[in-house]
């Protein structure tokens, strides 16, 4: 649904420190004011110098984060990478990158789920309620869900961080949606 991919991804904001800082309540009159703390530091990136156009980089930062990723092929112009994890696994096909497997233009997270799919129609509907979220099946009518996204230079590891929190919001609303295509399409707005 549009608006939850909307909220997933203000909640993905939110955590990535996007959101604007509202000011600190004033202590009642009469009370001693609280103790201030430290105001929280951006979360540094776990890799040093990550670079979201490199896909090695993102492997580390995949491992870092608790997963296990791996580059699983390597083409002319494009690096598949493998993704295993607690709640998820999951490909990234980086795409238009330089002969040295960097440098990617853009990536594509791609969530097969096992079992078999909705139909045709609901699968369209799905795509309907997302803005961000894509659902396909393959030749063996197993269901995927895709987020694509452009890679810049001057990307930061927060900017991709938050592609990622997107990314697992886009898996969440697709199990969400294959659990029971039906009551799921009838709560769409």
């Amino acid at each position: 649904m549009f608006w939850k991919t909307a909220t997933l991804l203000a909640a993905a904001l939110l955590i990535a420190g996007a959101a604007p800082k509202s000011p600190a309540p004033k202590p009642a009159a009469g009370k001693a004011a609280p103790t201030k703390t430290a105001p929280p530091k951006a979360m540094a990136a776990p890799v040093a110098n990550f670079d979201a156009r490199n896909p090695a980089s993102v492997v580390e930062l995949m491992n870092a984060g608790g997963g296990k990723a791996a580059i699983a092929r390597k083409d002319p112009d494009a690096v598949l990478v493998t993704v295993t994890s607690v709640a998820a696994n999951f490909s990234l096909q980086f795409a238009a990158c330089d002969a040295q497997g960097r440098a990617c233009k853009a990536v594509q997270f791609d969530y097969l789920e096992d079992r078999p799919g909705p139909s045709f129609a609901q699968l369209n509907a799905f795509n309907q309620t997302s803005a961000t979220c894509r659902g396909t099946e393959d030749k063996s009518g197993k269901p995927h869900v895709l987020y694509s996204t452009l890679l810049f230079a001057d990307e930061p590891y927060e900017h991709f961080r938050t592609h990622v929190l997107a990314w697992t919001g886009c898996i969440g609303e697709f199990r969400n949606f294959l659990k029971d295509p039906s009551a799921y399409l009838a709560a769409a707005p």
